[in-house]
C-alpha cells in the first residue's frame, strides 16, 4: 500500500513538473481514520516561488502639454452676445446678456443695478403693466421687481425652460414662446393659464399683436396667428420665403414686417397676403426690427445694421462698424439713441450723428476705466 501511495505521488509530481505548475511542499501533521482508512491530514502549505518571468512594465508615457492642461482647468470664455433690451416706465433700459441682467441709465450709460440671476443664459424680456421685469433664460422665467431688484423664480411647468420670446399682451397676460411651444401666465397671480404644446412650427421664435390684439407667432414653419382670448389657432402663413421667422412686429399702420432667413417681408394681418418683400434685404438674415419715432425702420442683420424708409424700403444708411455685424436686439429712441446688442456685446448709435460707440461695461477686453 506505501508503495502504491509513493508511486501515484511520483507520477502525479512529475505530471505537475511536466505542466510547470507551482509545487507546494506538504507537511505532514497526523494521520486521521476515517471508515477503516487512513487519511494525511495536511497543513501549512508552503508555496513556491514561480518559475516564470512577468512581462517588463509599459513605457511611461509623456504628460499632457501644458496648453491642454491649461485648457482643463481655466473657465470658458465669456460670451458677450445681448439677445435683448427692454426699456422700462421709468426710461431706465434693461440689458439681457449672456454675462446676466442689467439696468443702465440710456442718457448717461451708467450702469444702475447688475441683478443677480440663477441662470445667466438670458433669451427674452419683457415688462408687465406693473412695471416688473420678466427674464426669459434658458432655464425658464424669473421675475424682477425694479424698485428693490428683487429677483424671484417661477417653476412653470413650460413646454420647454429654453424661453426665447415674452410679450405682454392688451389684458396684461403674459405670452411665453419657448422651443417647443407657447404658454399664458398671469403675472398678477403667478400661474399659468394655458399650454399650446402642438404649436405650428414647433418653436415660438418671435412675438408680436396685432391692432385686434391678437398675437401673431414666428415659428420655424412661418407665422401663426393665436386668439389671445381662447389661446387657440385661428389662423397661419407658411408660403413666405424664407419660411424661419427670426424676427417679427407691427407698424404703426398695422401691418406685420417679419424677418426670415432671407428676406424682410411685409405682410397683411387681414388678409395674410404678403405684400411686399423689400429690396435691399433680399438674401439677407433678418434678425431683429424696430420702428423709430419718425416712422423709419431699423433692420438688424447678421451683416449689419440698416435704416429704411418704410413706404419704399429705400436706404437711409448702413452701419458695418459695430462691435460685430451680426445683430441681435434693438431699442431705438432710448436716452436720445439707438442701443443695439450683438453677438460681442452691447453699443449705441448717436441719432444726430450716427457716431457708433461700444459701451465697455458689456463688451470683450474693456479698459480699466471709462
Amino acid at each position: 500500500m506505501r508503495f502504491g501511495n509513493a508511486c501515484i505521488g511520483l507520477i502525479f509530481g512529475v505530471t505537475l513538473l511536466g505542466l510547470n505548475i507551482p509545487l507546494f511542499n506538504v507537511m505532514p501533521r497526523s494521520i486521521v481514520e476515517v471508515d477503516g482508512g487512513r487519511v494525511l491530514a495536511q497543513s501549512n502549505l508552503e508555496e513556491l516561488p514561480p518559475d516564470y518571468q512577468g512581462a517588463p512594465p509599459p513605457p511611461r508615457l509623456e504628460p499632457l502639454p501644458p496648453q491642454r492642461l491649461r485648457r482643463d482647468v481655466e473657465p470658458l470664455p465669456k460670451d458677450f452676445r445681448v439677445p435683448a433690451l427692454q426699456s422700462d416706465y421709468t426710461g431706465d433700459l434693461w440689458i439681457g446678456s449672456w454675462l446676466g441682467l442689467a439696468r443702465i441709465n440710456p442718457n448717461s450709460g451708467k450702469v444702475e443695478a447688475r441683478i443677480d440671476l440663477p441662470n445667466y443664459t438670458i433669451g427674452a424680456l419683457a415688462q408687465d403693466k406693473v412695471g416688473r421685469i420678466w427674464v426669459g433664460t434658458y432655464d425658464g422665467l424669473v421675475r424682477v421687481d425694479p424698485r428693490s431688484n428683487e429677483v424671484t423664480a417661477h417653476n412653470f411647468t413650460l413646454p420647454s425652460n429654453r424661453v426665447l420670446s415674452l410679450l405682454v399682451d392688451k389684458r396684461g397676460y403674459l405670452w411665453v414662446g419657448s422651443d417647443r411651444g407657447l404658454s399664458l401666465i398671469s403675472p398678477d397671480k403667478g400661474l399659468l393659464m394655458t399650454t399650446l404644446q402642438e404649436l405650428p412650427g414647433v418653436s415660438a421664435n418671435a412675438l408680436t399683436l396685432d391692432n385686434d390684439g391678437q398675437l401673431w407667432v414666428g415659428t420655424l414653419e412661418g407665422l401663426v396667428r393665436v386668439d389671445t382670448a381662447s389661446g387657440f389657432v385661428i389662423g397661419r402663413i407658411t408660403d413666405i420665403p424664407g419660411t424661419i421667422v427670426q424676427t417679427i412686429t407691427t407698424a404703426p399702420d398695422g401691418m406685420l414686417w417679419v424677418g426670415t432667413t432671407n428676406s424682410l417681408l411685409v405682410i397683411d394681418p387681414e388678409t395674410r397676403q404678403v405684400l411686399r418683400s423689400v429690396t435691399p434685404l433680399r438674401g439677407r438674415s433678418v434678425t431683429s426690427i424696430r420702428f423709430a419715432l419718425d416712422g423709419s425702420v431699423w433692420v438688424g442683420t447678421e451683416y449689419g445694421l440698416l435704416k429704411i424708409k418704410a413706404a419704399t424700403g429705400a436706404v437711409f444708411g448702413e452701419l458695418t462698424n459695430l462691435l460685430s455685424n451680426h445683430v441681435l436686439s434693438l431699442s431705438p429712441d432710448t436716452g436720445n439713441k439707438l442701443w443695439v446688442g450683438t453677438t460681442e456685446g452691447l453699443a449705441w448709435v448717436s441719432l444726430s450723428s450716427g457716431t457708433v460707440r461700444p459701451h465697455f461695461a458689456f463688451v470683450k477686453d474693456a479698459p480699466n476705466s471709462y
